[in-house]
């Protein structure tokens, strides 16, 4: 039993002149009381946090700070336009819109989208929808190259009248054809 008693009081101790160097090694404005700190010192504090901080993961940073992938162009010669586009906006934010066909109320673009959107999720295509019209949405990709694997699909599907993606439409397969009134 004494012995235990002994590696406590010792454990003590030593804890004791631990804690005690570390609170001497601080500098004069860190001893004072937060409340009391003056511009100087809160800029002090902060230069001295920032200094302990490692740099982020490249895949952690604002999308506007990331590394841009290096592009061979002379590999992309010859390739689809649309590969070449796919290739750009990997990693960048990428919105297309989503028109569906008929006369769908906005309630019934809402279940019609929102059960496409699902569709791309279990394809691991993440997708956010925006419904901004009665029969249109905004379909927003994190990653940009997404974006024309989603119209692959949905281009495919029976009320889907029309994809655009980067300004150029892509009509459904089973979309009504619109004749237009020559004048």
């Amino acid at each position: 039993m004494n012995g235990k008693i002994f590696l406590v009081l010792i454990s003590i101790l030593y804890v004791t002149i631990v804690c005690g160097k570390k609170s001497e090694q601080k500098p004069d404005w860190a001893k004072k009381d937060i409340t009391d700190f003056s511009d100087a010192d809160m800029e002090r504090l902060l230069d001295q946090w920032e200094e302990d901080e490692e740099p982020l993961e490249p895949d952690e940073l604002p999308e506007h700070l990331r590394p841009q992938p290096q592009l061979d162009l002379n590999k992309l010669q010859g390739q689809n336009p649309e590969d070449i586009l796919k290739l750009t906006k990997k990693g960048k934010t990428l919105m297309s819109f989503v028109s569906v066909d008929g006369n769908p109320t906005r309630d019934e673009t809402e279940k019609i989208t929102k059960l496409w959107q699902t569709s791309l999720w279990n394809n691991h295509i993440q997708a956010e929808r925006y419904i901004v019209e009665d029969n249109r949405a905004l379909f927003v990709y994190k990653d940009g190259a997404q974006a024309w694997d989603a119209k692959d699909f949905l281009i495919e599907q029976e009320r889907c009248k029309e994809v655009m993606i980067e300004n150029k439409p892509y009509p459904g397969k089973f979309a009504k054809v619109e004749e237009k009134d020559e004048l």
